[in-house]
C-alpha cells in the first residue's frame, strides 16, 4: 500500500470553504446552529461525523435485506415495507443533520483540526455509493424502474460531481461546497417518507405526459451535475486563474487527481462490457460498492494532499488489481471464477481503504495529539 507521509506544522494547514446554497444558508444553518446546542460540549466532533456515517451505512445495510437484487420495487415482486422507507428516510435525515453540525460543534468546542477535515470529507467520499444504491431501491430494475448499467452510470455521475469539489480546493485552496449535496439530501429524505404513504406503486404512473418519476430521477442527477455543478467548478477555477492564485500553474499538475478516478471508471466499465456472466447483472449492490470504495480511496489521498500541500499521486496502486482482474476476464473465465473474483477484490479494496484510513488518522492525531474521538489531550490521562 502507498501511504503520504504528512510533514504538518499547525501553520501550514488551514481549513476555508465557501458554501453560496440558498438552502444552506438560509435554512438549513439555521437548523444546524440550533440543533447543535442540544449536544454536550464534551462531545468530539468526529464522534458525531462517524456517527452519522455508521446511520448511511445502516440504511445501506437494512435495505440490501429487504431489496438484495433491486426487484422489490418491481411490479409483481414482494415490496419493501412501508416502516422501512420511514426508518431510512428519518436516518438519511439524521445522518444529513450530524454532518452538518459537525463542523459546528468542533468551532463551538475549539477544536478544529486537519483531522477533523479528512474525517469529515473522507467519510462523504464514502458515503456517495451508499447514498446512491440505497436511493435506487425506490425504482429499482424492471418495468418501472432503471437498468443496473443505467445506475451505475448514474452512480459516477455523483462520484465524479463528488470529487470535482475537491479537485477545486487542491487547485485553489478553497472548497466551494456543491449545491446539489443539500439539495438532494432533503429530497431525498422526503421521497423516502411519501414512498411509505403512497406506496411504490405511485412511481410507476408518469407524472408529465409519458415522462415517468424514474426519468425524472435521471433527469435530476444528471441535470445538477452538467447545469450546476461542472459550471459552478470551472468558473471557481477560472476565477482563480484570473487571479493569478492558481497553486499550480501546468496543466498537467492541475488535472493529476481526477487520473487514477478516470482510469476507475474505464476499467471497471471495461469489466462490464466484457463480463463473459454479465457480472453487473448479477452481482450489481457488490460491484458497486467495489467502484464506490477505490474511489473513495483516491479521494481520501486527494483530501490528505490538498491539507497537506503536497502532490496527489498519479496513480492509485488499488487500480493495479483492478487492471490485473480485467486482462483475465478478458480472457473468458467461468461464471463461479468471475464473481470470486468480485468478491476477492472487493474484500482487498475495502480492507486496504480502511487500513489507509486508520494509518492517516493515527499519524495526525499523533501530530496534533489528540484523540479521534475525543477533546481530551493524550497527556492530559
Amino acid at each position: 500500500m502507498t501511504f503520504l507521509s504528512i510533514q504538518l506544522s499547525k501553520g501550514e494547514i488551514w481549513y476555508s470553504a465557501v458554501d453560496t446554497n440558498p438552502l444552506s444558508l438560509y435554512i438549513m444553518h439555521p437548523f444546524w446552529n440550533t440543533v447543535v446546542k442540544v449536544f454536550p460540549t464534551w462531545l468530539a466532533p468526529n464522534l458525531i461525523t462517524f456517527s452519522g456515517f455508521l446511520l448511511v451505512v445502516f440504511n445501506f445495510l437494512l435495505m440490501a435485506y429487504f431489496d438484495p437484487d433491486f426487484y422489490a420495487s418491481a411490479p409483481g415482486h414482494k415490496h419493501v415495507p412501508d416502516w422501512v422507507w420511514i426508518v431510512v428516510g428519518i436516518l438519511n435525515f439524521v445522518a444529513y443533520t450530524l454532518d452538518g453540525v459537525d463542523g459546528k460543534q468542533a468551532r463551538r468546542t475549539n477544536s478544529s483540526t486537519p483531522l477533523g477535515e479528512l474525517f469529515d470529507h473522507g467519510l462523504d467520499s464514502w458515503s456517495c455509493v451508499y447514498f446512491v444504491v440505497t436511493v435506487y431501491s425506490i425504482f429499482g430494475r424492471g418495468s418501472s424502474g432503471v437498468s443496473v448499467f443505467v445506475l451505475y452510470l448514474l452512480l459516477w455521475v455523483v462520484l465524479f460531481s463528488f470529487i470535482l469539489s475537491h479537485w477545486e480546493k487542491y487547485n485553489t485552496g478553497v472548497l466551494f461546497l456543491p449545491w446539489g449535496y443539500d439539495i438532494s439530501q432533503v429530497t431525498i429524505s422526503f421521497v423516502y417518507i411519501v414512498t411509505a404513504i403512497v406506496g411504490v406503486e405511485a412511481w410507476y404512473e408518469p407524472f408529465l405526459f409519458n415522462f415517468l418519476y424514474r426519468d425524472l430521477f435521471t433527469a435530476m442527477i444528471i441535470g445538477c451535475a452538467i447545469c450546476v455543478t461542472l459550471p459552478m467548478s470551472l468558473l471557481n477555477f477560472f476565477r482563480s486563474y484570473r487571479n493569478n492564485t492558481l497553486k499550480h500553474n501546468s496543466v498537467y499538475e492541475a488535472l493529476v487527481p481526477i487520473f487514477s478516478p478516470c482510469l476507475l471508471f474505464i476499467l471497471s466499465t471495461a469489466w462490464i462490457l466484457q463480463s463473459p456472466s454479465d457480472i453487473l447483472e448479477i452481482h450489481p449492490r457488490v460491484f458497486y460498492f467495489m467502484v464506490g470504495t477505490a474511489f473513495a480511496n483516491s479521494t481520501c489521498q486527494l483530501i490528505v494532499c490538498q491539507m497537506s500541500s503536497t502532490r496527489c499521486p498519479t496513480l492509485n496502486w488499488l487500480l493495479v488489481p483492478l487492471f490485473l482482474v480485467v486482462m483475465v476476464i478478458n480472457l473468458g473465465v467461468a461464471s463461479y471464477i468471475e464473481s470470486v473474483l468480485l468478491y476477492t477484490l472487493t474484500i482487498v479494496f475495502t480492507v486496504a481503504h480502511i487500513h489507509y484510513g486508520v494509518r492517516v488518522v493515527k499519524q495526525l492525531s499523533s501530530h496534533f495529539q489528540i484523540y479521534p474521538f475525543s477533546l481530551r489531550k493524550p497527556n492530559s490521562d
